[in-house]
C-alpha cells in the first residue's frame, strides 16, 4: 500500500501551532514511507472564509520547508484540490444522491425556530442535544415532495442507524466504541448548497485515496459518524490517526501566554525553521530514544507513528528558545551574519525592523559580530537588537 496523506486547512484564519505539527506529521510520514503528500483546501465556510489565509498557508509552509506533492499551486491526478472548486464541478452532488438512494441520507426542512425549540425542550428535560430525526428522518415521501413543492429550505442529513454500536479504530487508542443512540443525525449537506466537513473529507479523503488521516484529537467524538460514512458507502476505511492535544508547559490549554502564536511570528521573531520543526516534531512523539536535537533527515528516518503518545504533547517555549540557539551557535560567524543579514530583509520582519530602526536611531558601523553576543543567542532578533551593526 503506498502512503498518502493530506494536510486539509480551513483558510479561515492564521495557520498556528496545531495545525503546523499535523502538516509536519503528514510531511515526515510520507517522506519516511515514500509515500504522498496532498495539500487540500477545505474552503467550504463561506461564511468564515478569508481570501488571504490560502496564501499565508502557502508562505508559512514554503517558510518552514514543506513541500507537497499534489495540491492546488502543484496540480495532480485527482483535483481540484479546493473543495469549492469540487462543489462546483458537482462531486458532492453526485455522491449525496448516491448515499440519498441508499437510504442513509434525508431532508430535513426544519426552520431555524423549530430548532431552537427542539434544543430548549432537550435541555429541559435534560435529554441528549442534537438532532435525532425531527419530524423529517421517517416522513413519507408525499410530505417531502410537498416541502420541495413549495419551495422550503432544507438540509440534508446523514441517517445515523438506531440501536449500534460503533468500534472506531484508532491508531493511537486502539478501539473506541460509540453508541448510536447517542449520536445526532449530522448535516452533510447545507441549505446554500455547500457540504459540511462531515461530508466533504470523506468523500475527498477517499477518491483522493487517502490511506492515513492524521488529525486532533477533538476529532474523536466525530469519528463514528466518519467511519459510518465510509461503511455506507461501502468504502475501505483510512487508518485515522488522532493526535494528541498540545499544552503549555504548565500542562494547561495552550494559548499566547505559552509562548504559542502564528507561525510566520516566529520567524519574525528570529527563529530557525530547521529549529522550529525539530521543536514541533517532538511535541506529542519520540524517535524511541532520548534525542532531543535531530536534523530533518534523522527526523525523516525516524518517524514513526508507532511513536505518537496518547497523552498530551507540551510546548516549552524555553526549549524551543534552546533548541534554536544550539542552530546558532553552529554556524560559522560568517554565515551567521548572512543569516541574519537575511533574516532582517524578509518579508516577514520588514515591518518589524522598519518600525524598530525608527525607534532605536543609531549611527551606522562596520558589520561585526560580537563573541559575546553570539555566545549567548537564541533567536536571531536578539543579535540584530543587541548588534545594531545589522540593521
Amino acid at each position: 500500500m503506498s502512503v498518502r496523506v493530506r494536510f486539509a486547512p480551513s483558510p479561515t484564519g492564521l495557520l498556528h501551532v496545531g495545525a503546523l505539527r499535523t502538516v509536519l506529521f503528514d510531511f515526515l510520514y510520507a517522506k519516511n514511507q515514500g509515500g504522498q503528500n496532498i495539500l487540500r483546501i477545505e474552503d467550504t465556510d463561506r461564511a468564515r472564509y478569508i481570501a488571504e489565509s490560502e496564501q499565508e498557508f502557502v508562505d508559512t509552509l514554503h517558510w518552514v520547508g514543506i513541500t507537497f506533492d499534489e495540491g492546488p499551486h502543484i496540480g495532480g491526478d485527482h483535483g481540484p484540490y479546493r473543495q469549492s472548486e469540487r462543489k462546483e464541478a458537482g462531486i458532492y452532488a453526485t455522491w449525496i444522491d448516491k448515499l440519498m438512494d441508499l437510504g442513509h441520507a434525508y431532508r430535513a426542512f426544519d426552520t431555524t425556530q423549530e430548532l431552537e425549540e427542539m434544543r430548549e425542550y432537550q435541555q429541559i428535560n435534560k435529554m441528549p442535544t442534537g438532532y435525532f430525526g425531527g419530524d423529517w428522518r421517517d416522513a413519507p415521501e408525499s410530505k417531502v415532495e410537498a416541502a420541495i413543492a413549495e419551495g422550503r429550505p432544507y438540509v440534508i442529513r446523514q441517517r445515523i442507524p438506531q440501536d449500534r454500536t460503533v468500534v472506531v479504530e484508532d491508531f493511537i487508542r486502539g478501539r473506541v466504541e460509540f453508541e448510536t443512540n447517542t449520536l445526532p443525525d449530522p448535516v452533510l449537506i447545507k441549505a446554500d448548497g455547500m457540504p459540511t466537513y462531515h461530508f466533504a473529507a470523506m468523500v475527498d479523503d477517499h477518491l483522493m485515496g487517502i490511506t492515513h488521516v492524521l488529525r486532533g484529537e477533538e476529532w474523536i467524538a466525530s469519528s463514528p459518524n466518519h467511519w459510518l460514512l465510509f461503511e455506507m458507502f461501502g468504502w475501505e476505511k483510512p487508518i485515522f490517526v488522532h493526535c494528541p492535544v498540545i499544552v503549555g508547559a504548565d500542562g494547561k490549554k495552550l494559548s499566547k501566554r505559552h509562548g504559542a502564536t502564528r507561525v510566520l511570528d516566529y520567524a519574525a521573531q528570529g527563529y530557525e525553521p530547521a529549529a522550529l520543526k525539530n521543536f514541533i516534531a517532538l511535541i506529542g512523539w519520540s524517535p524511541g530514544d532520548d534525542r532531543e536535537i535531530m536534523s530533518e533527515d534523522e527526523l525523516i528516518q525516524a518517524f514513526d507513528l508507532k511513536g505518537l503518545q496518547s497523552s498530551p504533547g507540551r510546548f516549552d517555549l524555553d526549549k524551543l528558545k534552546w533548541l534554536n540557539g544550539h542552530r546558532i551557535r553552529q554556524m560559522s560567524a560568517e554565515a551567521l551574519l548572512d543569516t541574519v543579514l537575511t533574516f532582517i530583509s524578509t518579508p516577514y520582519t520588514k515591518e518589524y525592523w522598519i518600525n524598530f530602526v525608527e525607534e532605536n536611531p543609531m549611527p551606522n558601523k562596520a558589520p561585526v559580530i560580537g563573541v559575546d553576543v553570539w555566545a549567548r543567542l537564541n533567536r536571531l532578533r536578539e543579535a540584530a537588537e543587541r548588534d545594531r551593526a545589522y540593521v
